[in-house]
Parts: structure tokens; C-alpha cells; sequence
């Protein structure tokens, strides 16, 4: 099983992707034949995600869709970000009760 901070810094990872390739995407919005990246993400049986990048098989880019996106990554990272806050509260008071 992993720790909690290896799978807390595997969904940041994601998170990053997901905003970097948005930023990408809405960058090149008017790029003719331009075609987006989408982050595709798998849950790892170990505990975590692995995330890749890939091309949409259409051209275009909508920029509704790329709002909706960076909205669920920062979601996501704050998410990570309160699993690693959590992990910190419970090795405390399991330090705290040992000690």
C-alpha cells in the first residue's frame, strides 16, 4: 500500500496536467487544425493515479469546455492538497498518543 503523501503528490501531478494542458488548449484555441489535449487519468491499484496526455481526435477546442476543466483541477487540487494536510493531522496524533 502506498503512503498517503505518494498518493496525495500522484493526484497533484494530475491536477498540474489537467491545468497545464487547458492552458495549452485555450492558447491554440485559434490555431487552425489545432486539436486539444485531454489528460486521461487511471487509478493505480496501489492507491493513487497515473495521468498521460493524449490528443482529442477532433480539431477545435471549446473554450466552455476548458473553463469547466480548470475548474475540476483546481477541485482536485485542493483536494490533494487536504489529503496531505490530513495525513500531517493524523501522524501527529498518532505521534502525540505514542510519545
Amino acid at each position: 500500500m502506498s503512503s498517503l503523501n505518494a498518493i496525495a503528490s500522484s493526484g497533484l501531478t494530475a491536477a498540474r496536467m489537467r491545468l497545464d494542458a487547458s492552458a495549452g488548449n485555450v492558447a491554440n484555441m485559434n490555431t487552425l487544425g489545432y486539436r486539444a489535449q485531454r489528460v486521461v487519468q487511471q487509478a493505480t491499484p496501489e492507491g493513487g493515479v497515473d495521468a498521460s496526455v493524449q490528443r482529442a481526435s477532433a480539431e477545435g477546442v471549446s473554450l466552455e469546455r476548458e473553463v469547466v476543466d480548470q475548474l475540476a483541477a483546481k477541485q482536485a487540487f485542493l483536494a490533494s492538497v487536504q489529503t496531505l494536510r490530513t495525513g500531517d493531522a493524523v501522524l501527529g496524533a498518532l505521534l502525540d498518543v505514542r510519545a
